[in-house]
Formats: structure tokens, C-alpha cells, sequence
């Protein structure tokens, strides 16, 4: 067993009758090939990691209740420090809040609302990666949008219409889920598994309607007026009280992967192709027979009542398949409106608030792991490499999990 293994969870008078408490491989693990696509969250409560690396037999006697103390006192200190970055944040933020209801008791100047804008937006992607979160690069958000929705949904989203555009999950894993298939008659659910982002955020601001105009004329030769009309049929879509001057954020919880483009505020809904030939038989068969049967009763009608009568009836049929398309419409709504109901976990301050303290979580996690190896044994600069991949398999021995632990980071905030 190397220094670093032992420090962390070393073999004491009682650890053999601890089943959880398993002694670490002489041969620390091979470094992953996959490690670059390995997550840095780690998903276990900071008061589980610390009870864990302070049990007495693992520290000298007598010291186990002075590390517990030490990190008892880092965890408090690092939500201060993390509360005092949300005081800053909220006051910069404040200007672009949909949600606030405070008077506005200072204007600023277009240059300084940019650089606060800038500011804002800078500040959660440090955030978000703080709380071990994974930027998706908006470059190639198109392109991991999917026609295969968990939900059944197909939407179209403009990417182009905003301004600032963040996205970041943490946690993506797998879930399982069931439904009734083709495979099996539509009789019996078959089980599958669901690819899903256990947090997903969402950070974005309209472009102001000017300047999606201008874009539109340059990028499509398009005259004012036209493109105008295009940018107004687009933003039809979203609420009135949807405004270019605000900030958006959003937090989700366990969303499916291939409904990703649920959380866009402008999407869409487009109609599948099984639906499309539904309702396209079903109203051509129904206006086809329709017409027939109008035109054979016209044929023999020497009655004006019976004349109307028939035209009605045509009209009638052609009311009930633009009813059907409205029905089918306002179904897809409902199934889009109600999953980002149960998915939504907090908006704009809220998810501000919430990710202060899941980045004061993950840096005390990180600096107990490391703190628990330096404590104990001398470690020189070149062995780093060495602790790192130790804290990584005491992870993976203890909990299951396998993280991507960086060092320098974590020992960068200890010094």
C-alpha cells in the first residue's frame, strides 16, 4: 500500500471488521483512457466524505477529532466566502432580473449594462464549473439537438435569436423507464434504458428585436418589412412578458438527454411524421368522401334547403379535421407544459443561491479528500500524480464512484 492510499484510509487495529473501510490495491489503477470524459462531481454529501476520512482509526490517536474539527471549521468558512460571492453577484444581476419587484433607483449607461451583462455571464460559467458542472459548447448545440424525443416531442429552435446562450449538466447518467412497443404488440411494456442529465442549467438573453432584424435583412437579403414579419411570427411564440433586457436561468433535474431542446424557451413544436400521416389520411379520406358525397347530392338537388344543406355538411367535415389538428397541437403543449413541470427545480436568484452552495460543496469535498493525504505523509510535487490517482481509487473502493479528481485545483485552494 503506497503513503498516499494509507493516509487516506489506512489499515488500523479495527479496519479489517469494517467492510466499508476495505484496504486499498498495492498496484494503484492504470490511468483511464477515458479520463478526460469522466465527470469531476462527486456524487456524495460532504458530511458522508468527512465522517468517512475522519474515522479514529485511520489518524494517529487522538487526531481524528481534530481533523473532523478542522473540516467542520473549512466547511463553515467556505460558505461564507461562497455567501459573500452571491452578495456580489445578486447586486451586479439585479438590473437584468424578470423576478425582482425592488425600485429602480439607479439608471445605467448602455456601456455599463454591457460590461454588467458580461460580468453576469462570466460569473456563473465560473460558478458552474466550480460546482463540477460540464459546459456543452453553444457552437454545437445544433448539433446534439435530436429528432428521437423520450417525450414525443419534435421542436425547432432559432439558436439565433439570442444574445447569451449557457449550457451546462453535471451528472449524466442513465435511468430506467418502460413503455409499450411495436415489438410486443403494443400488449406488454418493455424496459429500457433512458440517457439522462441528473442537473442541466440554462443561462440566456434575447436579442432585441432590432437587432434580430438586422441580422435576418444581412444574413437573408430580406427587406425591413419582411423580416420584421419573421422576427414577430418567432417571438409570437414566447410569452409577452418575455423581454430582450432580462437574464434568464433555469435549473433542471433528471432530464432526459434527448429532450434538450425542451428547455429552450423558443422552441417550436413540429409534428411527427407518424402524426402527420395520421391526421393526412385521416382528412383526406374524410374531405375526399366529403366532397363526393356533396357533389352527388348537388348533382340530383333540385331543393335550395337540400343544396345548403349538402354544402354544410362539406363544411362541417373540413371544421372537424382543423379541430383534429388543433387537438393534436394542444396535446403536444400539455406533454411539453407538464414534463418541464416535474423537471424545473429553480429560476433566475433561486438557481444563483443554489449553485453558491453546490460549489462551496464540491470545493470542501475536494480539499478534505487532499487534506487527508497531506496531514498524514511528506508528499513531494513530482508524487502528485500518484495522490491523485489514489484519491480516485479510495473513491471508487468506498462509494463506487469513479471522478475525475483534480488535484491541482483542490491543492491550489488548500495553499
Amino acid at each position: 500500500m503506497t503513503a498516499s492510499t494509507a493516509a487516506l484510509g489506512g489499515a488500523g487495529p479495527t479496519a479489517a471488521a469494517e467492510v466499508e473501510d476495505v484496504e486499498m490495491a498495492a498496484e494503484l489503477r492504470e490511468p483511464s483512457s477515458d479520463a478526460d470524459k469522466r465527470e469531476k462531481f462527486i456524487p456524495v454529501t460532504r458530511h458522508a466524505l468527512i465522517e468517512r476520512l475522519t474515522r479514529s482509526h485511520v489518524w494517529a490517536p487522538g487526531q481524528a477529532a481534530h481533523a473532523r474539527r478542522f473540516l467542520r471549521y473549512l466547511s463553515y468558512w467556505r460558505g461564507q466566502s461562497y455567501n459573500k460571492r452571491l452578495l456580489e453577484l445578486e447586486q451586479i444581476y439585479e438590473p437584468f432580473s424578470p423576478d425582482s419587484d425592488l425600485l429602480i433607483t439607479r439608471r445605467f449607461t448602455g456601456a455599463e449594462k454591457l460590461d454588467m451583462q458580461h460580468r453576469v455571464v462570466n460569473e456563473m460559467a465560473d460558478l458552474l464549473r466550480k460546482a463540477n458542472y460540464v459546459q456543452v459548447d453553444t457552437s454545437k448545440v445544433e448539433a446534439i439537438l435530436t429528432k428521437e424525443s423520450h417525450y414525443g416531442l419534435d421542436l425547432e429552435i432559432d439558436l439565433k435569436a439570442f444574445d447569451e446562450l449557457l449550457v451546462f449538466y453535471r451528472g449524466a447518467t442513465s435511468r430506467k423507464s418502460s413503455k409499450r412497443t411495436l415489438r410486443k404488440l403494443y400488449l406488454f411494456k418493455e424496459e429500457f434504458d433512458v440517457p439522462i442529465f441528473q442537473r442541466l442549467f440554462m443561462l440566456f438573453k434575447l436579442k432585441s428585436v432590432e437587432a434580430r432584424v438586422e441580422e435576418l435583412m444581412r444574413e437573408r437579403n430580406l427587406e425591413r418589412a419582411e423580416a420584421e414579419k419573421q422576427v414577430k411570427k418567432l417571438r409570437s411564440i414566447l410569452p409577452s412578458e418575455v423581454r430582450s433586457d432580462y437574464i434568464y436561468m433555469k435549473l433542471f433535474k433528471n432530464l432526459p438527454q434527448t429532450d434538450l431542446e425542451m428547455v429552450f424557451p423558443n422552441g417550436k413544436v413540429k409534428f411527427r411524421l407518424f402524426d402527420k400521416l395520421k391526421l393526412g389520411v385521416s382528412a383526406g379520406g374524410g374531405i375526399g368522401m366529403g366532397v363526393v358525397g356533396t357533389a352527388t347530392k348537388i348533382a340530383v338537388a333540385t331543393n335550395p334547403i337540400a343544396l345548403a344543406g349538402a354544402v354544410a355538411g362539406l363544411g362541417g367535415i373540413a371544421a372537424r379535421q382543423a379541430v383534429n389538428f388543433m387537438n393534436q397541437r394542444t396535446k403536444y403543449m400539455v406533454t411539453l407544459a407538464q414534463n418541464l413541470y416535474f423537471h424545473a427545480m429553480a429560476d433566475n436568484r433561486g438557481v444563483m443561491t443554489l449553485l453558491c452552495d453546490r460549489a462551496a460543496e464540491e470545493d470542501v469535498k475536494e480539499e478534505a479528500l487532499l487534506y487527508s493525504v497531506l496531514a498524514k505523509s511528506r508528499v513531494h510535487t513530482s508524487e502528485l500524480q500518484h495522490v491523485d490517482e489514489a484519491i480516485e481509487q479510495y473513491l471508487m473502493n468506498s462509494f463506487g464512484v469513479d471522478a475525475n479528481f483534480d488535484i491541482y485545483d483542490a491543492l491550489k485552494r488548500l495553499k
